[in-house]
């Protein structure tokens, strides 16, 4: 005869931080960045996978898919159900799995902000880049401007992600600007766009922009030849600990320039073509 189980009625683990983003078996990219980079900060993070996949598609093969609704949906509900959104302080979004993933992350967002206006919403809008052009489903333009913008309290996409979802030109800072100003939703703080209007900027040199309703700053940081995937991942991550610290949106965003660029460098220094975070030894 099976016996009932035991109801566990310990308190909740407090949350600081919900990252919702791919994650992959092998490389630095999505949650596989943004976790260690968060919890580096001492930030305790629920990891909520949208795709799970064995390697990003550069490589020969490719296994694995898009999370299945039902179970995004239940990741979800149970952070609510055990009690570990109480705490909550931020949540962070990367690469989205489909336009049924967007409904489902609407609807979540809609119950969390309900019940907690407060908690910040930082959205890394994964669509495509310069040298490859959209490659997610092009739908998925559409389903960011109508349903998340409008959760969102800042946006770090790259430049081309700003000229898709403003629908505008995003040639010259004068353009990035305006863009970057009519994505901004009705809860939007700010809005960082890397790689912006490159042609506009020196051949060694790539240009962030940090825009917010009345300001803007210009950020410039040594370009590389070669950087392994994942580092929009690990700018947001960073950017949103250093945020959560406490620091102005400035010079977090000058730190988190920096910590991308380490690590680049280091990750270059050894020949990786992924990412290498390196952890500090307890």
């Amino acid at each position: 005869m099976s016996m009932p189980a035991e109801v566990y009625t310990g308190a909740p683990l407090p949350i600081d931080v919900v990252s919702i983003q791919s994650q992959v078996i092998y490389g630095g990219v999505g949650n596989n960045a943004a976790v260690p980079t968060l919890q580096a900060h001492g930030l305790t993070v629920a990891a909520v996978p949208t795709v799970l996949l064995s390697n990003t598609p550069h490589y020969p093969s490719l296994y694995g898919g898009a999370i299945p609704l039902d179970w995004l949906r239940g990741y979800l509900q149970a952070l609510r159900e055990r009690g570990g959104l109480r705490t909550l302080r931020a949540v962070l979004m990367g690469y989205l799995g489909g336009a049924e993933q967007v409904d489902a992350l609407t609807e979540w967002l809609d119950q969390l902000h309900a019940e907690q206006p407060q908690v910040p919403v930082v959205i890394d809008p994964v669509i495509g880049d310069h040298d490859s052009g959209v490659y997610v489903d092009p739908a998925m333009i559409r389903h960011y401007r109508e349903q998340l913008l409008p959760h969102a309290h800042g946006l770090t996409p790259n430049g081309f992600e700003l000229g898709c979802l403003s629908g505008l030109s995003v040639e010259n800072l004068d353009q990035v600007v305006i863009a970057a100003r009519s994505i901004m939703g009705p809860r939007a703080q700010w809005v960082v766009v890397t790689s912006a209007a490159p042609a506009h900027c020196d051949f060694n040199r790539i240009q962030v922009a940090v825009v917010t309703p009345d300001e803007v700053h210009i950020v410039r940081h040594a370009k590389v030849a070669r950087a392994p995937k994942g580092t929009g991942d690990l700018f947001s991550a960073e950017l949103t600990a250093r945020l959560l610290e406490g620091q102005p949106l400035l010079p977090a965003v000058r730190q988190a320039c920096r910590r991308v660029m380490s690590t680049i460098r280091n990750s270059n220094a050894v020949g990786s073509g992924e990412l290498l975070l390196r952890r500090k030894k307890v």
